[in-house]
C-alpha cells in the first residue's frame, strides 16, 4: 500500500509540474461592434501557472484570413499567470479611460485588422495556433454565437475556453460572474475587459495522459497485490 501511495503522489506531482511548465493563453472575451464605447476589443488571458513572454514567443493575432504573424502582440511583453490583456482598435489611452481601467492592465491599441459580424479570432505563437474562436450570430452549429454589438461575449462555462464553439459563449450582463459593468457614456456598452473569472491553471493534454498512465500503473500494482494474496 505504501508503494501504491508513493506512485499516486508521484503522478500528482508530475501533473503539477506539467501544468506549471506549460502555461496556456486563451481568448476570454470579445466585442466586435461597440455601440457606444470607443473600440472593439479582444481579451486574452494566461490561464496557466507560469508567465508567458509574448515578445520572445512571437504572439500574434489574425481574423478569418488565418495568417500567423499578421498583427503582432509582442508589445504585451511578459504576461503573468492569470493576467488578462486587451487588444483594441481604439487608442490604448482612450480605451483605458472609457472602461476606467487601471494603468496596470495591458492594452495594445490602434488595431486595423478589424472583426466582423461573422469572423474568427485566431491567436498564434510563431506559426502555431494556440486558440481560435469562429463565430457568426446568424450562423448555425458551433459557429452560432452571441451578437456582441454593444455587449461583449464571454465563456458561459469553463468548457467554452479553447473549445472553438461559439454556442458556449454568452453575452455579458451588468454584475454577472465576470463582474461586467457599463463603459462611460449615457448609453454605455457592457463588458469586463481586463478581467475573467475563469483564470486558473488548465491541464494540458499531456497532463491528462500522464495522469491516466499513473492511474493505470496504480491499477496494475493493485491487481498484482490481489493476485499474490489469493495464491
Amino acid at each position: 500500500m505504501k508503494h501504491l501511495k508513493h506512485i499516486a503522489l508521484t503522478a500528482l506531482l508530475t501533473m503539477g509540474s506539467l501544468v506549471s511548465a506549460q502555461a496556456q493563453v486563451r481568448i476570454t472575451e470579445w466585442m466586435y461592434n461597440p455601440a457606444n464605447s470607443v473600440g472593439e476589443f479582444v481579451e486574452f488571458t494566461n490561464m496557466g501557472s507560469t508567465a508567458v513572454d509574448f515578445g520572445t514567443l512571437s504572439f500574434s493575432f489574425d481574423d478569418s484570413s488565418r495568417l500567423a504573424g499578421s498583427t503582432s502582440l509582442a508589445a504585451f511583453g511578459m504576461v503573468q499567470a492569470g493576467e488578462s490583456v486587451l487588444f483594441t482598435e481604439a487608442a490604448a489611452a482612450v480605451f483605458r479611460t472609457n472602461w476606467a481601467l487601471s494603468s496596470t492592465v495591458k492594452v495594445i491599441g490602434g488595431n486595423t485588422n478589424n472583426l466582423g459580424r461573422s469572423d474568427e479570432i485566431n491567436l498564434y505563437s510563431g506559426t502555431s495556433l494556440l486558440d481560435r474562436l469562429t463565430y457568426n450570430d446568424q450562423g448555425t452549429g458551433s459557429v452560432k454565437g452571441p451578437r456582441t454589438a454593444g455587449t461583449s461575449g464571454h465563456p458561459g462555462s469553463f468548457a467554452a475556453i479553447g473549445a472553438n464553439d461559439a454556442t458556449l459563449w454568452v453575452l455579458s450582463t451588468v454584475g454577472d460572474v465576470e463582474r461586467s459593468y457599463r463603459s462611460l457614456g449615457a448609453s454605455a456598452d457592457i463588458g469586463s475587459p481586463g478581467y475573467t473569472s475563469f483564470a486558473a491553471a488548465v491541464p494540458e493534454p499531456e497532463t491528462y495522459a500522464m495522469l491516466l498512465a499513473g492511474l493505470g500503473l496504480m491499477g496494475a500494482v493493485a491487481r498484482r497485490k490481489r493476485a499474490k494474496t489469493t495464491t
